[in-house]
């Protein structure tokens, strides 16, 4: 057995124990999802005038001094919301994962 060979084996067991950076990276961003998540219900209860209010509510934050991270579940949360309402089809779970690995630097 040569080095290379050696160390290709260790990579793989590491990797079935803790995963692939990719793996772990998208395992972090489940708590996101699941609080993105947690604000369907109040989304849903809200009228479309409402639902459009938030677009301003979260522009006060903003210049309240929270940051775009501290508004992004209620935010994604928002246009999910939207798009069941306009589109009749609601984002998948992992495709707020997309959204978020397009925002966050991982």
């Amino acid at each position: 057995m040569d080095i290379e060979s050696i160390g290709a084996k260790l990579t793989n067991i590491l990797k079935s124990i803790f995963g692939s950076r990719n793996e772990r990276v998208i395992r972090s961003l489940w708590p996101a999802v699941a609080t993105i998540n947690s604000f369907e219900p109040d989304m849903q209860s809200l009228s479309d005038a409402q639902l459009g209010e938030k677009t301003k509510q979260f522009r006060e934050r903003l210049k309240a001094g929270e940051t775009l991270d501290d508004i992004l579940p209620e935010a994604f949360a928002a246009v999910r919301e939207a798009s069941k309402r306009t589109t009749k089809m609601r984002h998948f779970d992992v495709q707020l994962i997309g959204g978020m690995v397009l925002w966050w630097p991982l």
